[in-house]
């Protein structure tokens, strides 16, 4: 009698995904300094802000509320005219306010007048286009290339990466165009700042795997809440044509709750349809869920999520913790931002107009629900009546 062999059994380890940190290090290649390991640590930033809704309706909140009304000057009309587009500095402000707050930097791009005596125009330049020349031997970065399309091999070529040097008033003469980056302190990065919601990163990326996974379920219908097995034994084009047939009748948010109709030609070859169990995760979804916007709010130094439009379950009211929220975010956020950019903008525009002051015009909360117009300077907050900041200086030609 033959020996019966045992059947084989095959076992083998599935791989699980696994998420790894997105770098934003700094690395040496062909010239340029790359930001994050592929180069596109920008890109990175910017495909968050559009695809994660909570993410960015804090970044538009804080963002807008730095604008606040907009500009001052101790003459308004050196605000009119930034560039010959018709851009007044107030469009640059708000441009480099988003850009401030998303990327933790930003770039314009100065141009002198043909007699180098003053700047002719000012241009706001997208941070993410940018990427930073070596340092010299005295830690200075001597210029930036840009590019619309960086990939992580990009090499620097005429046709696709242009060249300015960095904005030095010494240099004038020879270098007209040039471009001024505003470039923050932060322990570890040399050429590139990092947003103050950085330790966030993981979280806003799940929050858009969150969406995601509650859009494909929907668009999906059937999976993973049945399963279906058929007896046919058919060939993959009679398998493709079952899957397409119930996709195409029961699948998606439209079919939900219709009648399944199945005809076969004996009970043997009837299909085998089973609920698959979801072991709370509708559950353990909003679990996450509530983890992950409280997550993204901490890292936006956002202390109430009211202040968003986000009600919190059971919360009563709340106008109290609202205008506390408010007043924190206003004194720790807003207006730390206000002057860090107000000092730099103050630093570009001082060669025309040598004794400029800038502020912003910002709205206080008070703890009774009152309100009071103030205009926020580099260096101190005022009120509206403040007369430094109201006086007229003729001193300097506008820019154009």
């Amino acid at each position: 009698m033959a020996d019966i062999k045992p059947k084989k059994q095959h076992f083998k380890t599935i791989e699980r995904f696994k998420s790894d940190w997105v770098s934003y290090k700094e690395n040496y290649n062909d010239e340029i300094i790359k930001s994050g390991n592929d180069n596109l640590f920008p890109q990175y930033l910017i495909d968050l802000y559009n695809k994660s809704s909570i993410h960015a309706a804090a970044i538009n909140a804080i963002t807008e509320a730095v604008i606040g009304g907009g500009l001052t000057a101790n003459k308004e009309a050196f605000l009119d005219k930034a560039n010959n587009k018709g851009e007044t500095w107030n469009d640059i402000f708000a441009k480099v306010s988003l850009d401030f707050y998303l990327h933790g930097s930003f770039a314009l791009e100065v141009i002198w007048s043909m007699d180098r005596s003053r700047i002719a125009e000012v241009y706001h330049i997208d941070f993410s286009l940018i990427r930073a020349k070596e340092k010299n031997h005295r830690g200075h970065i001597p210029g930036y290339y840009l590019s619309h399309d960086w990939k992580p091999f990009t090499r620097v070529t005429e046709e696709c990466v242009w060249d300015l040097p960095t904005f030095d008033v010494t240099t004038k003469e020879l270098e007209p165009n040039q471009i001024f980056v505003v470039n923050n302190y932060r322990p570890g990065q040399q050429y590139y700042p990092l947003p103050v919601y950085n330790g966030a990163l993981k979280v806003i990326e799940l929050d858009t795997e969150i969406d995601n996974f509650h859009v494909n379920n929907i668009k999906n219908g059937l999976a993973p809440s049945l399963s279906i097995t058929t007896f046919m034994n058919g060939s993959d084009d009679d398998v493709a044509a079952v899957e397409a047939m119930l996709r195409g009748n029961y699948g998606g948010s439209n079919n939900a709750g219709s009648l399944m109709y199945i005809d076969v030609d004996s009970p043997e070859n009837a299909p085998k349809i089973e609920p698959i169990p979801q072991n709370g995760a509708d559950g353990y979804y909003t679990t996450i869920n509530d983890l992950t916007v409280q997550k993204i709010l901490t890292a936006h130094r956002i202390t109430s999520p009211m202040l968003l439009g986000i009600k919190t379950e059971g919360q009563l009211g709340g106008r109290a913790e609202m205008i506390d929220a408010m007043q924190l975010l206003q004194h720790n956020v807003i207006i730390p931002i206000q002057q860090d950019i107000l000092k730099q903008l103050e630093r570009v525009m001082a060669i025309n107009y040598p004794n400029i002051v800038l502020g912003v015009e910002s709205t206080t909360l008070f703890d009774d629900g009152t309100t009071e117009e103030e205009v926020i300077t580099s260096v101190e907050t005022t009120d509206a009546e403040d007369t430094a900041i109201q006086t007229d200086d003729t001193s300097a030609p506008l820019l154009g």
